[in-house]
């Protein structure tokens, strides 16, 4: 049975798909479209995206209820966690209309950061493809890699950033190396070189991921909340790390 870690990146989605118990069948696929890399060749049976799954028809306080439960854990990386707006304005048509609809559907009423705007056609994508397909539902998860690197940390948060300015940060990046390494994973994918289309961050995102997914094949996981939520489409609402 093969598992995956997923990120989002400029070329679409960058996987690190491994056989638990098995390092060496480790690999890195890049595909533009996430049904693909569910669909190819290894055919991963335990997905760990990260990327919001199971969408809001109102925002309530400071996001959605596992934003609002892991984001205190992570220190001076919380601001990593975004507050997801409502499916309205996640699906609107550009910036300004979301921001509208995202003041109408909030409370405290919220616009939509450019950032997090960016990140809603892959959103749109991960909902409109388990909408289309619910067999899929059990198989994907919804990760957080700074959450995931709390767990691998001793459930501490991490006090170097990935990225400082735009740019990599040498230092935040070696730390989750060593997380990473520390975990069972291999040292010549951790240390490889992201594909064209991807990031050094994007990469190690996409492993973070891997560790969850591993754990959550072996039985274990831990969502916050715990029993996950389900949206308005019976979606499930949950972030999910490495188990205690």
């Amino acid at each position: 049975m093969w598992v995956a870690g997923v990120d989002g990146c400029r070329a679409g989605w960058i996987a690190a798909l491994m056989i638990p118990d098995e390092p060496s069948s480790c690999v890195l696929r890049l595909a533009p479209a996430l049904a693909d890399i569910l669909d190819g060749p290894e055919k991963p049976q335990v997905v760990a995206v990260d990327m919001p799954i199971g969408l809001p028809e109102r925002t309530e306080g400071s996001g959605r209820v596992p934003e609002q439960l892991v984001r205190p854990l992570l220190g001076e990386r919380q601001s990593s966690v975004f507050a997801i707006p409502s499916r309205r304005a996640v699906f609107a048509p550009d910036y300004g209309e979301a921001c509208a609809l995202a003041l109408a559907t909030s409370e405290p009423p919220r616009k939509v950061s450019r950032q997090g705007f960016n990140l809603f056609p892959r959103i749109r994508e991960i909902d409109a493809l388990l909408q289309a397909r619910p067999d899929l539902v059990p198989r994907i998860f919804e990760v957080h890699p700074e959450l995931a690197f709390w767990a691998l940390n001793g459930r501490k948060a991490l006090q170097e950033p990935k990225k400082v300015k735009s740019r990599p940060h040498e230092p935040g990046l070696a730390l989750r190396r060593s997380l990473l390494a520390g975990a069972g994973l291999p040292t010549d994918l951790i240390g490889a070189k992201a594909p064209p289309g991807a990031g050094p961050d994007d990469l190690l995102d996409a492993l973070a991921g891997l560790t969850v997914a591993l754990d959550i094949a072996r039985g274990g996981g831990q969502p916050f909340p715990d029993p996950p939520g389900r949206d308005a489409h019976g979606l499930p609402v949950a972030i999910w790390t490495l188990r205690n």
